[in-house]
């Protein structure tokens, strides 16, 4: 009856158009009423303890980092040195847009950022060049959502801090599946570009590859001092986003000159914008899990998962599948939000590695941004490349299934996540 209250009541508010915060904070309150607990000075302090977080300071401090990172021309020199290295081959647009989405994952942490730079700067290159564009428009999406995956990851900090595990140990843990993703598109891309008949753009010189590389090596070095500095212990996740704003703000004003001081106060505001409903939507998070945890309700599913506990990887594909079915109606972070408290006791139960299943889970929910009907990323491909939101769902379909290929690989061979993680940790 407890689980049907809250259910009923989060859905409920969601398909009256609330926005999924105040969704969240209604279905507590609802939550609250049907255990005779109600207190209003209750849901405001765990609205407020929700928030104080100091790992949380991350997220605007990596928002802001990707701001300053497509606006001070770090993004763009990061597409053109790709488009040098491959592409001149068959499909080469393609694979620079999964190239640039790997080295752009290592910067920001934003698929929405990633994915809107990626789709002004490529897209249209490859449309003139003859590419489907709704095939195109799938592919950058796809790409786009590398971002969360590979450190440094906005996704990997939320679900930290939700599940109370190492932050750092998720983002070294993230590389090699990240690096995995960026392969299977690839992979699928080489075989939709056969079919088509496209000239790909000259081949660069060994003068123009030089020349774009020297350009993007301050760019190349964000990722590199973040994941020494996480490695060698010099800084916490937290700094590691400090370090990474104020290098990418150095990097674009004093090295680049391409971002002026009077552009500042708009990208200032931007990310505090996206950072607000962020961690609105965590605050608002914090009573449900409050509450779960009160109501017992881990202990419900824990008991109702009994027959699987002693199959980890069975208990696994429910759960990736749980998340799958969510994430088609909910976007990442409140989807992480809601569902880390219910289900970590689960996990852990079964002995599963905490940072195992918070790789797998932020890449479940990694896809479920480019699954429709939500699909946030889709939304923000259609938008910035004038694409009707049918072709890019029907554009994306190859790519999301070599995802969830990666995702069920992940699942039968746990060391692919796991022995990495020892050699960087």
């Amino acid at each position: 009856m407890t689980v049907a209250v809250f259910l009923l009541s989060l859905l409920a508010a969601m398909a009256l158009g609330i926005p999924i915060a105040y969704a969240l904070l209604i279905s507590g309150a609802a939550l609250m009423l049907h255990l005779d607990m109600f207190d209003a000075q209750i849901l405001a302090q765990n609205t407020i303890n929700g928030a104080d977080s100091f790992p949380l300071l991350a997220v605007p401090f990596f928002m802001l980092a990707g701001e300053i990172m497509n606006a001070g021309g770090l993004s763009r020199r990061i597409v053109h040195l790709a488009l040098t290295l491959v592409g001149h081959v068959r499909g080469g647009l393609g694979y620079v847009a999964v190239m640039a989405a790997v080295l752009m994952a290592a910067l920001s942490g934003s698929a929405v950022a990633d994915t809107a730079a990626l789709a002004a700067l490529l897209l249209p290159m490859m449309v003139r060049a003859g590419h489907d564009p709704a095939k195109s428009g799938g592919l950058i999406a796809t790409a786009g959502i590398i971002a969360p995956v590979i450190p440094p990851s906005i996704g990997f900090v939320i679900f930290g801090v939700a599940a109370n595990v190492s932050i750092t140990k998720l983002f070294l843990a993230g590389i090699v599946p990240g690096i995995l993703m960026g392969a299977a598109i690839a992979a699928t891309w080489y075989l939709v570009a056969k079919k088509e008949n496209v000239t790909p753009p000259a081949k660069a010189s060994a003068a123009e590859r030089w020349r774009a590389l020297r350009q993007s090596t301050w760019a190349l070095f964000l990722p590199v001092i973040v994941l020494v500095g996480l490695k060698m212990g010099v800084f916490t996740p937290t700094e590691a986003a400090v370090v990474a704003a104020v290098y990418a703000l150095f990097v674009a004003t004093v090295v680049y000159r391409e971002l002026k001081l009077s552009q500042l106060y708009a990208l200032f505001v931007s990310a505090a914008k996206t950072t607000a409903v962020v961690m609105f939507l965590v605050a608002a998070a914090m009573v449900s899990a409050w509450l779960i945890t009160v109501a017992n309700l881990p202990a419900e599913l824990v008991s109702l998962l009994q027959p699987l506990l002693d199959h980890p990887t069975l208990l696994l594909l429910a759960i990736m599948l749980l998340v799958i079915a969510v994430g088609t109606a909910m976007d990442m972070t409140p989807t992480i939000l809601i569902l880390t408290p219910v289900l970590m006791p689960v996990v852990k139960a079964a002995g599963i590695d905490p940072v195992y299943f918070g790789v797998l889970f932020i890449i479940n929910n990694a896809i479920g941004l480019v699954t429709p009907p939500v699909g946030t990323v889709l939304n923000v491909v259609a938008g910035v490349g004038k694409l009707r939101m049918d072709a890019v769902t029907l554009g994306v379909v190859p790519f999301m299934l070599a995802q969830f290929g990666v995702l069920l690989l992940l699942v039968l061979f746990p060391q692919i996540v796991l022995g990495p993680l020892k050699l960087f940790y």
